[in-house]
């Protein structure tokens, strides 16, 4: 297993005219930070060296071209361009989406290379990184294209873990995507990732419903009753304990969530606005279910106090500490998987 301070940790920019380059730069300020990480930031060393003089933080920055020029113990600066960057804090800009997906691409690239051991990335802007060569709702979605294995969007802040059947899909089409198939590959990837990232042997999944009360009985809605309930059923015939579907307006405030390893709401808003509620400046947004490790804040671009200094870097703090602790869960879990205890027979 590696070293803490030599796990190469990527760092995609984001959209620079949002608060992600004062918040990178701020975490590594704390020069401790060092002692867990070698961080390397895909951008430019004349546009970090800008955002570090518009926040006065006293940082010293490494410019390299070339990922293994990085040096241990310093705040690497990987050079994606070379010209200079008009940032307008706070404001929407195409032109600066362009330069948040060069930094994604170059830092997907290497992790895909293992030329880096685990990713966070910055925010984006999702209108103004839309092209005809870039055509993604978000990150999970171009990594899951990028990388190997099926992405699943899973929020963490300590025991509390959402996971989430539909991510970015209109409400309107949540139902018509919800199919057993889809059911029973999102069960399987956080039952896996609980296994394999967080080291739980026998973790427990509660499933919320589609609809409200779980359809009561089909008075409001069938899927909960046509779809969801009989999926469930047939994995926990298998031996996986799945639960569910409970009604979700209930199910936070009773505090039923603490009772499970994981929760798995059937669309984005139902699983991300209470866990937000509860973990919001803490939680992080980790992609499960992939083969290479990726995490990002539980927030965005805040363009309303972008340049203002205003910016808490606890969330993206949580998001790299999290991305390692993984990182050495998976290799041990590997390591254990290679070489496992052999098994004896007792003499009667």
């Amino acid at each position: 297993m590696k070293k803490e301070e030599n796990i190469k940790l990527g760092i995609s920019i984001g959209d620079l005219n949002g608060i992600g380059s004062e918040i990178v730069l701020k975490i590594f300020e704390d020069s401790r930070m060092l002692d867990f990480c070698t961080p390397i930031i895909f951008a430019s060393i004349k546009t970090m060296s800008f955002v570090k003089k518009h926040y006065k933080i006293d940082i010293n920055l490494n410019g390299i071209n070339h990922i293994n020029q990085a040096i241990m113990g310093k705040v690497n600066v990987l050079n994606c361009w070379k010209e200079n960057v008009n940032i307008t804090f706070g404001k929407e800009d195409k032109t600066i989406g362009e330069y948040a997906i060069k930094s994604l691409q170059q830092a997907t690239t290497a992790l895909k290379n293992e030329e880096i051991d685990v990713l966070v990335t910055a925010p984006i802007n999702k209108s103004s990184i839309q092209s005809e060569t870039f055509k993604f709702p978000g990150h999970t979605d171009y990594l899951n294209q990028e990388l190997e294995g099926n992405s699943l969007m899973f929020m963490v802040n300590g025991g509390l873990r959402v996971g989430l059947l539909t991510d970015h899909v209109p409400v309107k089409d949540v139902s018509k995507h919800i199919t057993t198939r889809l059911i029973e590959d999102k069960v399987n990837t956080v039952h896996e990732s609980l296994i394999k990232d967080f080291k739980i042997n026998k973790p427990k999944i509660a499933v919320l419903g589609i609809n409200p009360h779980t359809g009561d009985n089909g008075v409001i809605g069938n899927e909960d009753d046509k779809i969801l309930r009989p999926a469930l059923k047939k994995i926990k015939e298998k031996g996986k304990l799945v639960f569910g579907p409970y009604a979700a307006d209930s199910f936070f405030g009773s505090n039923n969530y603490k009772n499970f390893d994981a929760i798995i709401a059937s669309y984005h808003d139902q699983g991300l606005i209470p866990f937000k509620t509860l973990s919001f400046g803490q939680g992080v947004n980790y992609t499960a279910g992939l083969n290479r490790v990726r995490t990002s804040p539980d927030h965005g671009t805040a363009f309303e106090i972008a340049g203002k200094g205003q910016a808490d870097i606890g969330s993206f703090k949580e998001a790299i500490f999290t991305a390692i602790k993984i990182f050495n869960n998976r290799n041990e879990y590997a390591e254990i998987s290679k070489n496992p205890l052999p098994f004896s027979k007792k003499k009667i």
